[in-house]
């Protein structure tokens, strides 16, 4: 019997009740759980928030590449105080030994930690570090949340979808058979997304996915994928993808009545229950994932 591949879905705080723990994942939990072929269950699947050891170091993150997970879906909520030094040698020894990485953050600083991630941390473009190259994009593209700095750009309110355009030719990561166009067409929207991007000199990284500004009308860089590669020293590098914002994966984002912390003030909207195919779109997108990094 072929075993389920191992999928560690971890966010970078540590559990609270009102925050964005992994609590509020629990419905791409329950989905990557429920996906089954003829023999039986795709994924096994281990939900976690940080935890901290007398180091200080995360016991799971930091000795990740000893683990039996083939992924992780790092989903990186701190302001630069998520990952420790040995945190982030887990992961990237992890990740040398071919396993597959999702990384998701979201505006400004928030998952800043991850700058020392191999290939991710170059990916990611904060406020504070590893600036987005075009520094026409240092500027903020949300103007309602205003303690909320760039990057933030606006796809909409959260519980709405918006429309992704695909980057030729289309990856397939976004390929939907079950889709009229035979493609995703739709993500989960969010108010005030992050910045990611791949310097052209990378040549194992892509954007496959845009957002369009609802305010600037500016696109901005949805997913970023990361291909199997051998570095200096021989290791078979894993697969990896970042994502511009977790809230495509995060429970509020997919049906509103989930519910979300209180320091959330943006009005939500209804778009995800009014258009089926979003959110038939955004677990089409998982299962794809899910796939593609075990490969």
């Amino acid at each position: 019997m072929i075993k389920p591949i191992r999928i560690l879905l971890q966010t970078t705080i540590s559990t609270t009740e009102d925050d964005w723990s992994i609590i509020r994942f629990s419905l791409l939990q329950e989905y990557l759980a429920s996906v089954k072929d003829e023999v039986g269950s795709l994924f096994e699947v281990t939900t976690r928030d940080r935890k901290s050891n007398a180091e200080g170091n995360d016991p799971v993150l930091s000795t990740l590449d000893k683990s039996d997970f083939d992924e992780l879906w790092l989903f990186a909520l701190d302001v630069g105080d998520g990952l420790t030094e040995k945190d982030i040698a887990g992961i990237n020894a992890f990740r040398r030994r071919g396993g597959g990485i999702l990384t998701t953050r979201d505006h400004q600083d928030m998952g800043c930690s991850m700058c020392g991630l191999v290939d991710i941390g170059d990916v990611h473009y904060f406020n504070t570090k590893n600036f987005d190259p075009d520094d026409s994009r240092w500027c903020r593209d949300d103007p309602y949340t205003t303690y909320i700095s760039w990057p933030n750009y606006h796809s909409g309110a959260n519980g709405d979808y918006q429309k992704i355009t695909l980057v030729e030719p289309v990856h397939e990561l976004l390929k939907n058979p079950n889709s009229p166009s035979g493609f995703i067409e739709y993500f989960p929207a969010h108010p005030h997304e992050g910045g990611i991007g791949v310097h052209p000199s990378n040549l194992n990284a892509q954007v496959i996915a845009l957002g369009n500004s609802l305010v600037t009308g500016r696109d901005f860089n949805l997913v970023v994928a990361i291909e199997h590669y051998t570095d200096a020293h021989g290791n078979l590098l894993g697969r990896a993808i970042a994502n511009s914002s977790f809230h495509h994966l995060v429970d509020y984002n997919w049906d509103i009545e989930k519910g979300c912390p209180t320091f959330v003030d943006e009005l939500p909207g209804n778009g995800m229950k009014q258009e089926p195919r979003a959110l038939e779109d955004i677990k089409t997108y998982v299962r794809n994932v899910a796939l593609w990094l075990a490969q």
